[in-house]
């Protein structure tokens, strides 16, 4: 795939230092391994002081709202990515259904209910992982293939342990940010992601995944505790 321009790779490039940029990844992404390992109720505190960090770092050092993805511009003909997710989910729930491990809310207010709030905290990872930490690492990296195989790789760490949900974000990494490269709108991205991520939800048991969890949540997670709403999708920690 073709780099992207350096006018959008590196944005303000000559106002900012390499170690400036890598300043802010690390404490963005230290805050957030805080939040995904530490043990309730301090997570919930931390939860808010990591969203809080990782705002003011965003603030302080403001690109633009295109440089991260939110514009209109390649809308229509990056949608196909979201088509694409369609069709993936579609062949999943088929499999799921035929293999007895779908797992459907009983209502569409329930299926609204469990997955809404999960739909937007998809839009918010999206926005994280090429919005704020390949932004970064454009300016760091000398080529756009090596941001974004280490904005992947920071990605799918972050859902560590999960022998589920980090091979699939490492793979989903790298086809998010090649694509937003070439794109550089991340409505659809988002879209898939939460198309995606509610599939995962809805055909992988619960014991396999661990209901998604990630960090301490899953090395703690309890099926005899919660396998009786084994369907229901526990909000987890902040990660990019």
């Amino acid at each position: 795939m073709a780099e992207a321009p350096a006018s959008l790779n590196k944005p303000d490039a000559t106002k900012r230092s390499k170690g400036r940029d890598l300043a802010e990844i690390a404490i963005a992404y230290g805050l957030i391994l805080l939040v995904i390992w530490s043990p309730r109720p301090e997570q919930r505190v931390l939860w808010w002081v990591a969203a809080g960090g990782v705002a003011a770092i965003i603030w302080i050092s403001f690109d633009s709202f295109a440089a991260m993805g939110l514009r209109r511009m390649n809308f229509r003909s990056s949608f196909w990515v979201v088509d694409a997710a369609l069709a993936a989910a579609g062949v999943a729930i088929i499999a799921a259904a035929r293999l007895h491990t779908l797992r459907l809310p009983g209502s569409v207010p329930a299926f609204a209910e469990t997955y809404v709030a999960y739909a937007v905290w998809s839009g918010v990872q999206q926005f994280l992982l090429q919005g704020f930490f390949l932004a970064r690492l454009l300016r760091i990296a000398p080529r756009g293939w090596q941001a974004a195989l280490a904005a992947s790789v920071l990605f799918s760490a972050a859902h560590l342990p999960n022998p589920i949900l980090t091979p699939i974000t490492f793979l989903w990494g790298v086809t998010a940010c090649l694509l937003f490269l070439h794109y550089r709108n991340l409505y659809p991205l988002a879209l898939a992601h939460a198309i995606l991520g509610i599939t995962i939800a809805i055909t992988v048991p619960g014991p396999v995944d661990h209901n998604m969890r990630v960090g301490l949540g899953y090395l703690a997670y309890s099926h005899q505790r919660h396998g009786r709403h084994a369907y229901r999708l526990e909000q987890p920690a902040p990660r990019p």
